[in-house]
């Protein structure tokens, strides 16, 4: 099972929150820490991520069971917050098991296939020389030398085991599943319950031309932007993310 951490009382509404590509549940454990006030949070590592098993594949129809296998042994439906890849995660469970899910966050992303690799920022973590390393700073160095820009160089070094000289991310297998993480599955099926697909307004993920895709899935959904933040929302404002979060959980 994915390896999670818990934060809040074990009776309250419980909220799921899946990274995306890169991340891990650590990530989040700021904002899970002050939505703990009126919710049970699970922050989960995903396969091939953080503290979580290594497996051949990363397909969408395999996060997703992982993601209801977690909600299984948790006992209880609950509200899905994701971003990005985990966005996209939540999108497949809610549609293919929607009596898992009460509500749906959706991070800056959309139910469609993206163009934009991501396979420069693997080339980047593969050039750092672990034998060598010492500290996370160590790799922060190599990365902006290989013009990594400088918030990405902390975010990915987070994922980065130093003592074991090891980065806590398959490398391997998401290569090789670029394609599979770019896209997304031909689903059938609607998720019928409140959903709300919230953007950065400087990023351009989730554009007016993917509405029709996104209605047909998820005929109840709602968009929100918050200003001045980009694809990493939850990190370029976390409080606004927080306070989106909130309002849109406490809508009738």
């Amino acid at each position: 099972m994915l390896n999670y951490s818990e934060f809040g009382p074990a009776d309250a509404p419980t909220i799921l929150i899946i990274h995306g590509l890169f991340g891990s549940g650590r990530n989040w454990g700021v904002i899970a820490k002050r939505l703990s006030d009126v919710a049970r949070v699970i922050t989960v590592d995903q396969r091939n991520h953080g503290q979580s098993g290594w497996t051949k594949t990363h397909s969408y129809v395999d996060m997703a069971e992982d993601l209801a296998e977690l909600i299984e042994h948790l006992k209880v439906p609950v509200h899905l917050v994701g971003h990005s890849m985990g966005g996209k995660a939540a999108m497949v469970l809610a549609v293919q098991k929607p009596h898992l899910v009460e509500r749906l966050i959706v991070g800056d992303i959309a139910p469609v296939t993206y163009t934009h690799s991501q396979m420069q920022y693997i080339s980047a973590m593969r050039a750092v020389d672990l034998t060598q390393l010492t500290r996370r700073s160590d790799a922060e160095a190599k990365l902006a030398e290989l013009g990594v820009e400088r918030a990405l160089q902390s975010f990915f070094t987070q994922s980065l085991d130093v003592p074991n000289k090891r980065w806590r991310l398959n490398l391997d297998v998401l290569a090789a599943e670029m394609n599979k993480i770019l896209s997304f599955p031909d689903l059938t099926g609607q998720f019928e319950e409140p959903t709300l697909f919230l953007s950065g307004a400087s990023s351009d993920y989730v554009t007016a031309e993917h509405r029709p895709r996104i209605k047909s899935l998820f005929p109840k959904a709602r968009f929100a932007k918050i200003p001045q933040a980009g694809h990493w929302l939850h990190a370029d404002k976390p409080r606004e993310f927080e306070a989106s979060v909130r309002a849109f959980l406490q809508l009738p």
